[in-house]
């Protein structure tokens, strides 16, 4: 059983039933619609088949929505692309949706010139960070500001632009951004993912709109300074190494990963590693060496998911890089430090303020262990239960059974859980007699093996997890 969950980007390359079917069959565990490009009616339409994808693969699976934020974008261009040249100067017009070219573009926050005249804004990347360009004059009457071109490079209509920093009078949660949000909400997403998150409080002011689970992607500097205490308010983090690159010195990032996964391992979120992870699958059949390496060292690190952009998205090979992706993640986790995780990954609390269900995901999966129980059966309303075990990383499968249709979809981003359904109990003795039944008939354990059951006391309430019984299923 692969335990590592896999996100794919659902775009032009991967937008059939057909194809999608393929991808869920290879491993795809959660759809990610990038609402950053099309039309909230098409993401809805891709959703759909998703859902008709997964009852025809027969597995469920998680649809993520990730939210443009406060991200600066260039307006359309002419034929689509303009090619820019070291030492060309471009005119950047704020404030105004038109259509620009290789001499003069067009950014919709009026702001930006503003912030260039007071220096916040004095260098501009656009097209991922390839092409660089330095002010040298603004018009802030007029809203324009004239850049020179110091590294050029093939510019696409509606790209992001990135300016190094922060940008104080950009809005943090775009009026814009909520308006999808309660979109996705009636379209039936699981999971909504917020861009360019800079502070504790930009999460807390989306949490006063959804009760959706929220994944907080870290790709601003503010958010590295602030990383614990945004996982701490976050449902799971997103190591988004895409705009990261170009916010921070790229060599700082693997240190950044590395850091970012380890606070969400202690305060046991799920995680999930994104960019570029297999980047050349776009074109080709194989992946490089450098990426698989890659991948699986964001695996030993810790994430929960490893997520693939535009290999799903535009990619020729979409069916085949999941496949790809899910072969790397179960020839490393046999080599994964189960024992150490166990012992060491999820922050202690200090004696008699702790959570009784932090204690019993411990010691479950220390049983786990020492006993050599088949599997933990986790029966969970919210799927709090099973992201505690989760984080403490058994070596053995973690079935999680809930009467809830989303929490099942939800726990396919908790790395080593499985889930189904299972109808509610109010008792606690049927509730585990009905656990164990139910996964004998899925045949996910046999008859006569040893199994681990979390269970709370009173039955049928959230985040009541307070025991643990070894029985033979």
């Amino acid at each position: 059983m692969r335990r590592t969950k896999i996100v794919a980007t659902i775009g032009p390359a991967s937008d059939d039933v057909e194809i999608l079917s393929r991808m869920i069959e290879a491993g795809m565990d959660v759809a990610r619609l990038n609402f950053s490009h099309g039309t909230p009616e098409e993401k809805a339409r891709t959703a759909s088949r998703v859902h008709d994808a997964a009852n025809r693969a027969g597995r469920q699976v998680a649809i993520l929505q990730d939210l443009p934020g406060p991200k600066l974008r260039i307006g359309p261009l002419r034929d689509g692309v303009a090619e820019l040249k070291a030492g060309d100067r471009l005119l950047l017009t704020c404030g105004t949706e038109a259509e620009g070219d290789a001499a003069h573009m067009y950014v919709e926050w009026q702001g930006l010139a503003a912030a260039a005249a007071s220096g916040e804004a004095d260098i501009i990347y656009l097209a991922d960070g390839s092409v660089r360009l330095r002010v040298a004059k603004v018009r802030e009457e007029a809203c324009e500001i004239e850049l020179q071109v110091e590294i050029g490079g093939t510019v696409a209509s509606r790209q992001g632009l990135n300016v190094p920093g922060e940008l104080v009078g950009l809005p943090a949660v775009p009026e814009a951004d909520l308006e999808l949000l309660r979109f996705g909400e009636s379209m039936g997403v699981d999971l909504v993912a917020l861009s360019f998150v800079r502070r504790p409080a930009d999460v807390e002011e989306v949490r006063k709109h959804t009760r959706l689970p929220l994944i907080a992607k870290i790709e601003k500097p503010q958010a590295v300074e602030a990383a614990e205490e945004i996982v701490r308010v976050s449902d799971c983090v997103m190591v988004a190494r895409g705009d990261l690159g170009i916010e921070l010195r790229i060599e700082d990032v693997p240190m950044v990963q590395k850091r970012v996964l380890a606070l969400a391992g202690e305060l046991a979120r799920p995680s999930i590693t994104a960019t570029q992870m297999l980047d050349s699958m776009v074109a080709s059949t194989r992946p490089t060496r450098a990426e698989v390496t890659d991948v699986a060292n964001a695996i030993l690190d810790g994430t929960d998911a490893v997520m693939l952009s535009q290999e799903t998205a535009i990619g020729h090979h979409p069916v085949l890089t999941v496949e790809m992706m899910a072969s790397i993640a179960r020839s490393t986790e046999q080599a994964a430090p189960y024992a150490r995780w166990n012992e060491s990954r999820v922050r202690r609390a200090e004696r008699g303020s702790g959570d009784a269900a932090y204690t019993v995901a411990f010691n479950a999966c220390s049983a786990a262990r020492q006993l050599g129980l088949a599997a933990l059966i986790v029966p969970t309303l919210s799927g709090r239960s099973a992201r505690l075990i989760s984080a403490h990383r058994p070596d053995v499968p973690i079935y999680a059974l809930s009467p809830g249709r989303e929490t099942v979809r939800r726990c396919g981003l908790i790395w080593g859980v499985q889930a189904a359904r299972m109808r509610r109990h109010e008792v606690t003795e049927e509730l585990i007699a009905d656990a164990v039944a139910r996964v004998v008939e899925l045949g996910w354990v046999k008859r006569g093996q040893r199994v681990g059951v979390t269970a709370g006391l009173p039955s049928g309430r959230p985040g009541t997890t307070s025991l643990f019984q070894v029985q033979e299923a």
